[in-house]
């Protein structure tokens, strides 16, 4: 349940439903083999059963020579589950970490973004990391792009960070660059938080236009 206040902030009261009960056994092995990125939830390492479905898929991905991203989700989950992230990350096992501002900082246990950036930009081989009005960055072998957030009227927040993501992986899968791969993140968010809901209502291909190349 998601309530949202007038000023587009919103309270979550979390509930993972069928999810937490998502057993090794239901994961599709030959879709994860033939996708050229999985993309994974912290929320879901809360509970046994979909947390060793995530390693198996996981372990999968990397088998078949797919990339692996991760999403730490809410500062909650980093609290909870830094050891475990940080296992998967200090593995090699994670290539694509996404975190907004709090959680990055959170994660690091510092209070300055760029510590916590310089953290962690060597230990994956892609991070990014959103910060809502001021845009968000992406750092990649020594290489960094910043962009900034698109212009939107913010109706509720709910859904910016995974559309962020789709958006990003669109660009990342594709072998497009940092920025162009961030700017479609940035459009995706902005396209979800002008209305209720976490489902595009837009045709997002449509928006992003000549960026896909």
């Amino acid at each position: 349940m998601i309530l949202v206040t007038p000023d587009g902030h919103r309270t979550m009261n979390t509930y993972l439903g069928a999810a937490q009960h998502l057993p090794q056994s239901a994961l599709d092995e030959a879709q994860v083999r033939d996708s050229a990125a999985i993309y994974l939830e912290g929320y879901l390492w809360d509970a046994e059963t979909p947390r060793y479905a995530m390693l198996r898929a996981i372990e999968v991905a990397r088998g078949s020579g797919g990339k692996v991203a991760l999403s730490l989700s809410d500062s909650f989950c980093v609290e909870r589950h830094r050891d475990g992230f940080n296992a998967q990350i200090e593995g090699g096992r994670i290539d694509v970490l996404f975190a907004n501002e709090e959680e990055i900082q959170a994660m690091a246990g510092v209070p300055h973004l760029e510590t916590a950036v310089a953290a962690f930009r060597d230990k994956v081989e892609t991070l990014v990391v959103t910060r809502g009005e001021k845009g968000a960055l992406a750092t990649r072998n020594g290489e960094r792009s910043q962009v900034a957030a698109e212009p939107a009227k913010v109706v509720d927040t709910t859904g910016a960070g995974d559309l962020f993501a789709a958006g990003f992986l669109t660009g990342y899968t594709r072998g497009l660059s940092l920025e162009r791969s961030l700017r479609l993140g940035a459009i995706a968010a902005a396209e979800v938080i002008q209305h209720y809901g976490a489902r595009p209502e837009a045709d997002l291909k449509a928006l992003a236009g000549d960026l896909l190349g």
